[in-house]
């Protein structure tokens, strides 16, 4: 194409050129820096930057030949000078901030991208507060966004391991607490930051509490870590501005608890949920006797539920979903005729659906994962055959590709990914329902058994959480079941763990928040709508709110950091 050979063409110049100033040759200007002289061409850096370029075109500048530049050192003059014949720069955590410094003087834009780009990939919760607090002095908005955006994504890790948030300032602290999106699991977490920031220098500190306190959602934390921890505290209880926001909140814990929650409570910053990081999608299933094309979104804030309409969109069930690179994925299925080999794709930002390429196989009772940015989609019912076979699919390339098939023909199982390795358990093989478990490792493309679960499971949910394979619910081939159990790699063993609140097969399957989700299903006599939770620190089920929509053979997934989070959630 006309593209390559352009770019054939400027990487052959670009190579000649460089070659001609290391021989010296056709230079038309030294650059002088510390006394070390750089031989170059004027052309060439004008190219790569305004600065050079209004440098050498200055009126009485035209014949000369020496240009002293001080304020840099000859160290990343070189860098830069190389970078303007090579388009390449070697950057290293210990020269990324005077490169970026060196390039915004000298207004070398292609080196701040790249220099953007390597602190962007490095974020982690030690640096990012200093990532963005350099963002104060040179122009990097995408760089900018994207430490703020980190942040507030980690802020629990951040305020316990940064010795950078110890030294923001008070406003500074405040600017981050009071965001919506600041994004904590329990709000006690904000409270105990501020603590933990006044700690550092109570004698300068301590006159910042009203303020700080302002910025927690006191009405959110629990009653009694409140009255004991918060109200009670000696910063707090002799301070006079604080005396209002205790009394407010007083009030607004008695009304919450005594009236169901008023429309008034997101407007009041005392109240106000902050906003989900993540959200949990339930998309299709079976719903009164077909297929339907619904799809709600959960708030795990609020406890709620959105029904989200769509338009023209295809009713599926017994398919599979998946969350890879900003978009959901739903796979296979059935529509009550057709069995389905078909791929779409839903872009949350964009809000539009896309076929992509489809799979090798139809698959109705697909079981569907992610490792390693693949899909993969296994067994399942073609309307012929229960399948062993598997495939993955690559985004980058639009293509399905066979894996290895697996040891049992498994339709209605299900899967996950733990610690970069395929986990699928259970299904129905045209005979019976499986009690037997296989996992895959990418590495070798091989397949292997591993000790069977106590029950038969198909229309089981299959979901990794913290560490260990839960095997949770489904139906042996006399009734729908409510026990759960749990599979330990190391160990090579499976455990029985409490039973759900409710029979159920075929439900929606997700771990969101720290928590492991069960949404819908079939429970021996109806579809439901039921919703419940597990905590493996409690080792307990909770009940969720209920979807909107009955149905069984829905399929969940989870999509993080939304920009436009607000269109998915309930809030007024």
């Amino acid at each position: 194409s006309s593209s390559s050979m352009e770019r054939k063409m400027s990487d052959r110049s670009c190579s000649i050129s460089n070659e001609l100033r290391l021989e010296g040759r056709f230079c038309d200007v030294i650059i002088s820096v510390d006394g070390v002289e750089f031989k170059a061409h004027k052309l060439i850096l004008s190219c790569c930057s305004i600065y050079f370029r209004t440098l050498f075109t200055n009126w009485d500048s035209a014949d000369k030949m020496v240009y002293q530049i001080p304020g840099v050192s000859a160290e990343m003059m070189g860098l830069i000078i190389n970078y303007a014949y090579t388009g390449t720069v070697p950057i290293t955590e210990d020269n990324v901030e005077s490169l970026l410094a060196a390039a915004d003087q000298f207004n070398v834009m292609g080196i701040v991208n790249l220099c953007c780009e390597f602190l962007s990939s490095s974020l982690c919760f030690e640096n990012c507060i200093g990532i963005c607090r350099l963002t104060d002095y040179y122009h990097c908005p995408d760089l900018r966004a994207a430490a703020c955006v980190y942040i507030l994504h980690h802020f629990e890790e951040v305020s316990q391991v940064s010795e950078e948030f110890l030294d923001l300032s008070a406003e500074e602290l405040a600017h981050i607490i009071e965001k919506d999106e600041l994004n904590v699991k329990r709000e006690e977490a904000v409270f105990e930051a501020v603590l933990r920031w006044i700690a550092h220098d109570p004698q300068n500190r301590r006159q910042y509490i009203a303020c700080l306190l302002g910025k927690v959602r006191l009405a959110l934390l629990q009653s009694d870590y409140f009255m004991n921890n918060v109200k009670a505290h000696e910063y707090v209880k002799d301070n006079a501005e604080c005396k209002d926001l205790i009394i407010s909140t007083l009030s607004e814990i008695y009304d919450l608890n005594s009236y169901s929650q008023s429309s008034l409570a997101n407007t009041n910053p005392l109240t106000r949920p902050r906003l989900p990081y993540a959200i949990l999608f339930a998309i299709g299933g079976w719903s009164g006797g077909g297929a339907t094309s619904a799809i709600e979104t959960y708030d795990g804030r609020t406890d709620k539920w959105l029904n989200i309409p769509w338009e023209q969109e295809s009713p599926v069930a017994y398919h599979g979903s998946a969350y890879l690179k900003g978009h959901v994925y739903v796979i296979g299925g059935f529509d009550g005729t057709d069995y389905f080999n078909i791929v779409k794709r839903f872009d949350p930002l964009q809000k539009t659906w896309q076929q992509v390429a489809p799979m090798h196989s139809r698959r109705c009772y697909v079981s569907v994962t992610v490792v390693d940015n693949f899909i993969y989609a296994m067994g399942g019912f073609d309307g012929y055959i229960r399948l062993n076979t598997a495939e993955r699919y690559d985004p980058d390339t639009n293509q399905w590709t066979l894996i290895a098939p697996m040891h049992e023909q498994r339709s209605d199982a299900n899967a996950t990914t733990l610690n970069g390795k395929v986990y699928i358990c259970g299904g129905f093989d045209g005979d019976q329902c499986l009690s037997s478990a296989e996992v895959f490792d990418p590495a070798t493309n091989q397949w292997s058994l591993i000790n069977p679960m106590s029950s038969r499971r198909s229309g089981v949910g299959v979901v990794a959480y913290g560490n260990q394979v839960y095997a949770v619910g489904g139906f042996d081939g006399n009734s729908r079941l409510q026990t759960v159990e749990a599979y330990n790699p190391v160990a090579n063993a499976w455990h029985a763990v409490p039973s759900m609140l409710n029979p159920r097969s075929n439900f929606g399957i997700e771990v969101m928040d720290g928590l492991l989700f069960v949404v819908g299903g079939f429970n021996g006599l109806s579809t439901t709508v039921a919703a419940e939770c597990y905590e493996e620190d409690t080792n307990e089920w909770y009940d969720a709110h209920s979807m909107g929509i009955t149905r069984s053979a829905v399929s969940c997934c989870v999509v993080p950091g939304l920009s436009n989070v607000m269109e998915y959630i309930a809030r007024q």
